[in-house]
């Protein structure tokens, strides 16, 4: 019984070793192609209009800054509403997405 359960938990650990690679195969791909994807949108926006670019960057400014005074101001009394959570949900996402780059496009040779 000894070796049966011995090579049990060496199979279990060598399933989980190799799910955990490939798992952070697949993320570390994902983060490139979303930077890739990133990046393209960037050039293509610049390549069409350098103005509407710099306009709509200065409008995201806005968007995610109001987004992160209401997700990190002392909470108001009562739910947030309209704007104020829409911008709150855009800043989290976007705080997420960055974190998400930041930890899987670092190990990433596409830089």
């Amino acid at each position: 019984m000894g070796v049966r359960r011995a090579a049990k938990d060496v199979g279990d650990f060598l399933v989980e070793t190799v799910g955990e690679a490939v798992a952070e195969v697949i993320l570390s791909l994902l983060a490139c192609a979303l930077l890739g994807c990133l990046a393209l949108i960037a050039y293509l926006s610049w390549s069409f209009s350098p103005r509407f670019t710099i306009a709509g960057s200065g409008l995201l400014s806005l968007f995610l800054a109001h987004g992160a005074w209401q997700t990190l101001r002392a909470p108001a009394k009562g739910r947030r509403r309209g704007l104020a959570a829409l911008t709150a949900v855009g800043f989290t996402v976007t705080a997420m997405t960055a974190l998400f780059l930041l930890f899987y496009t670092a190990g990433c040779d596409c830089l």
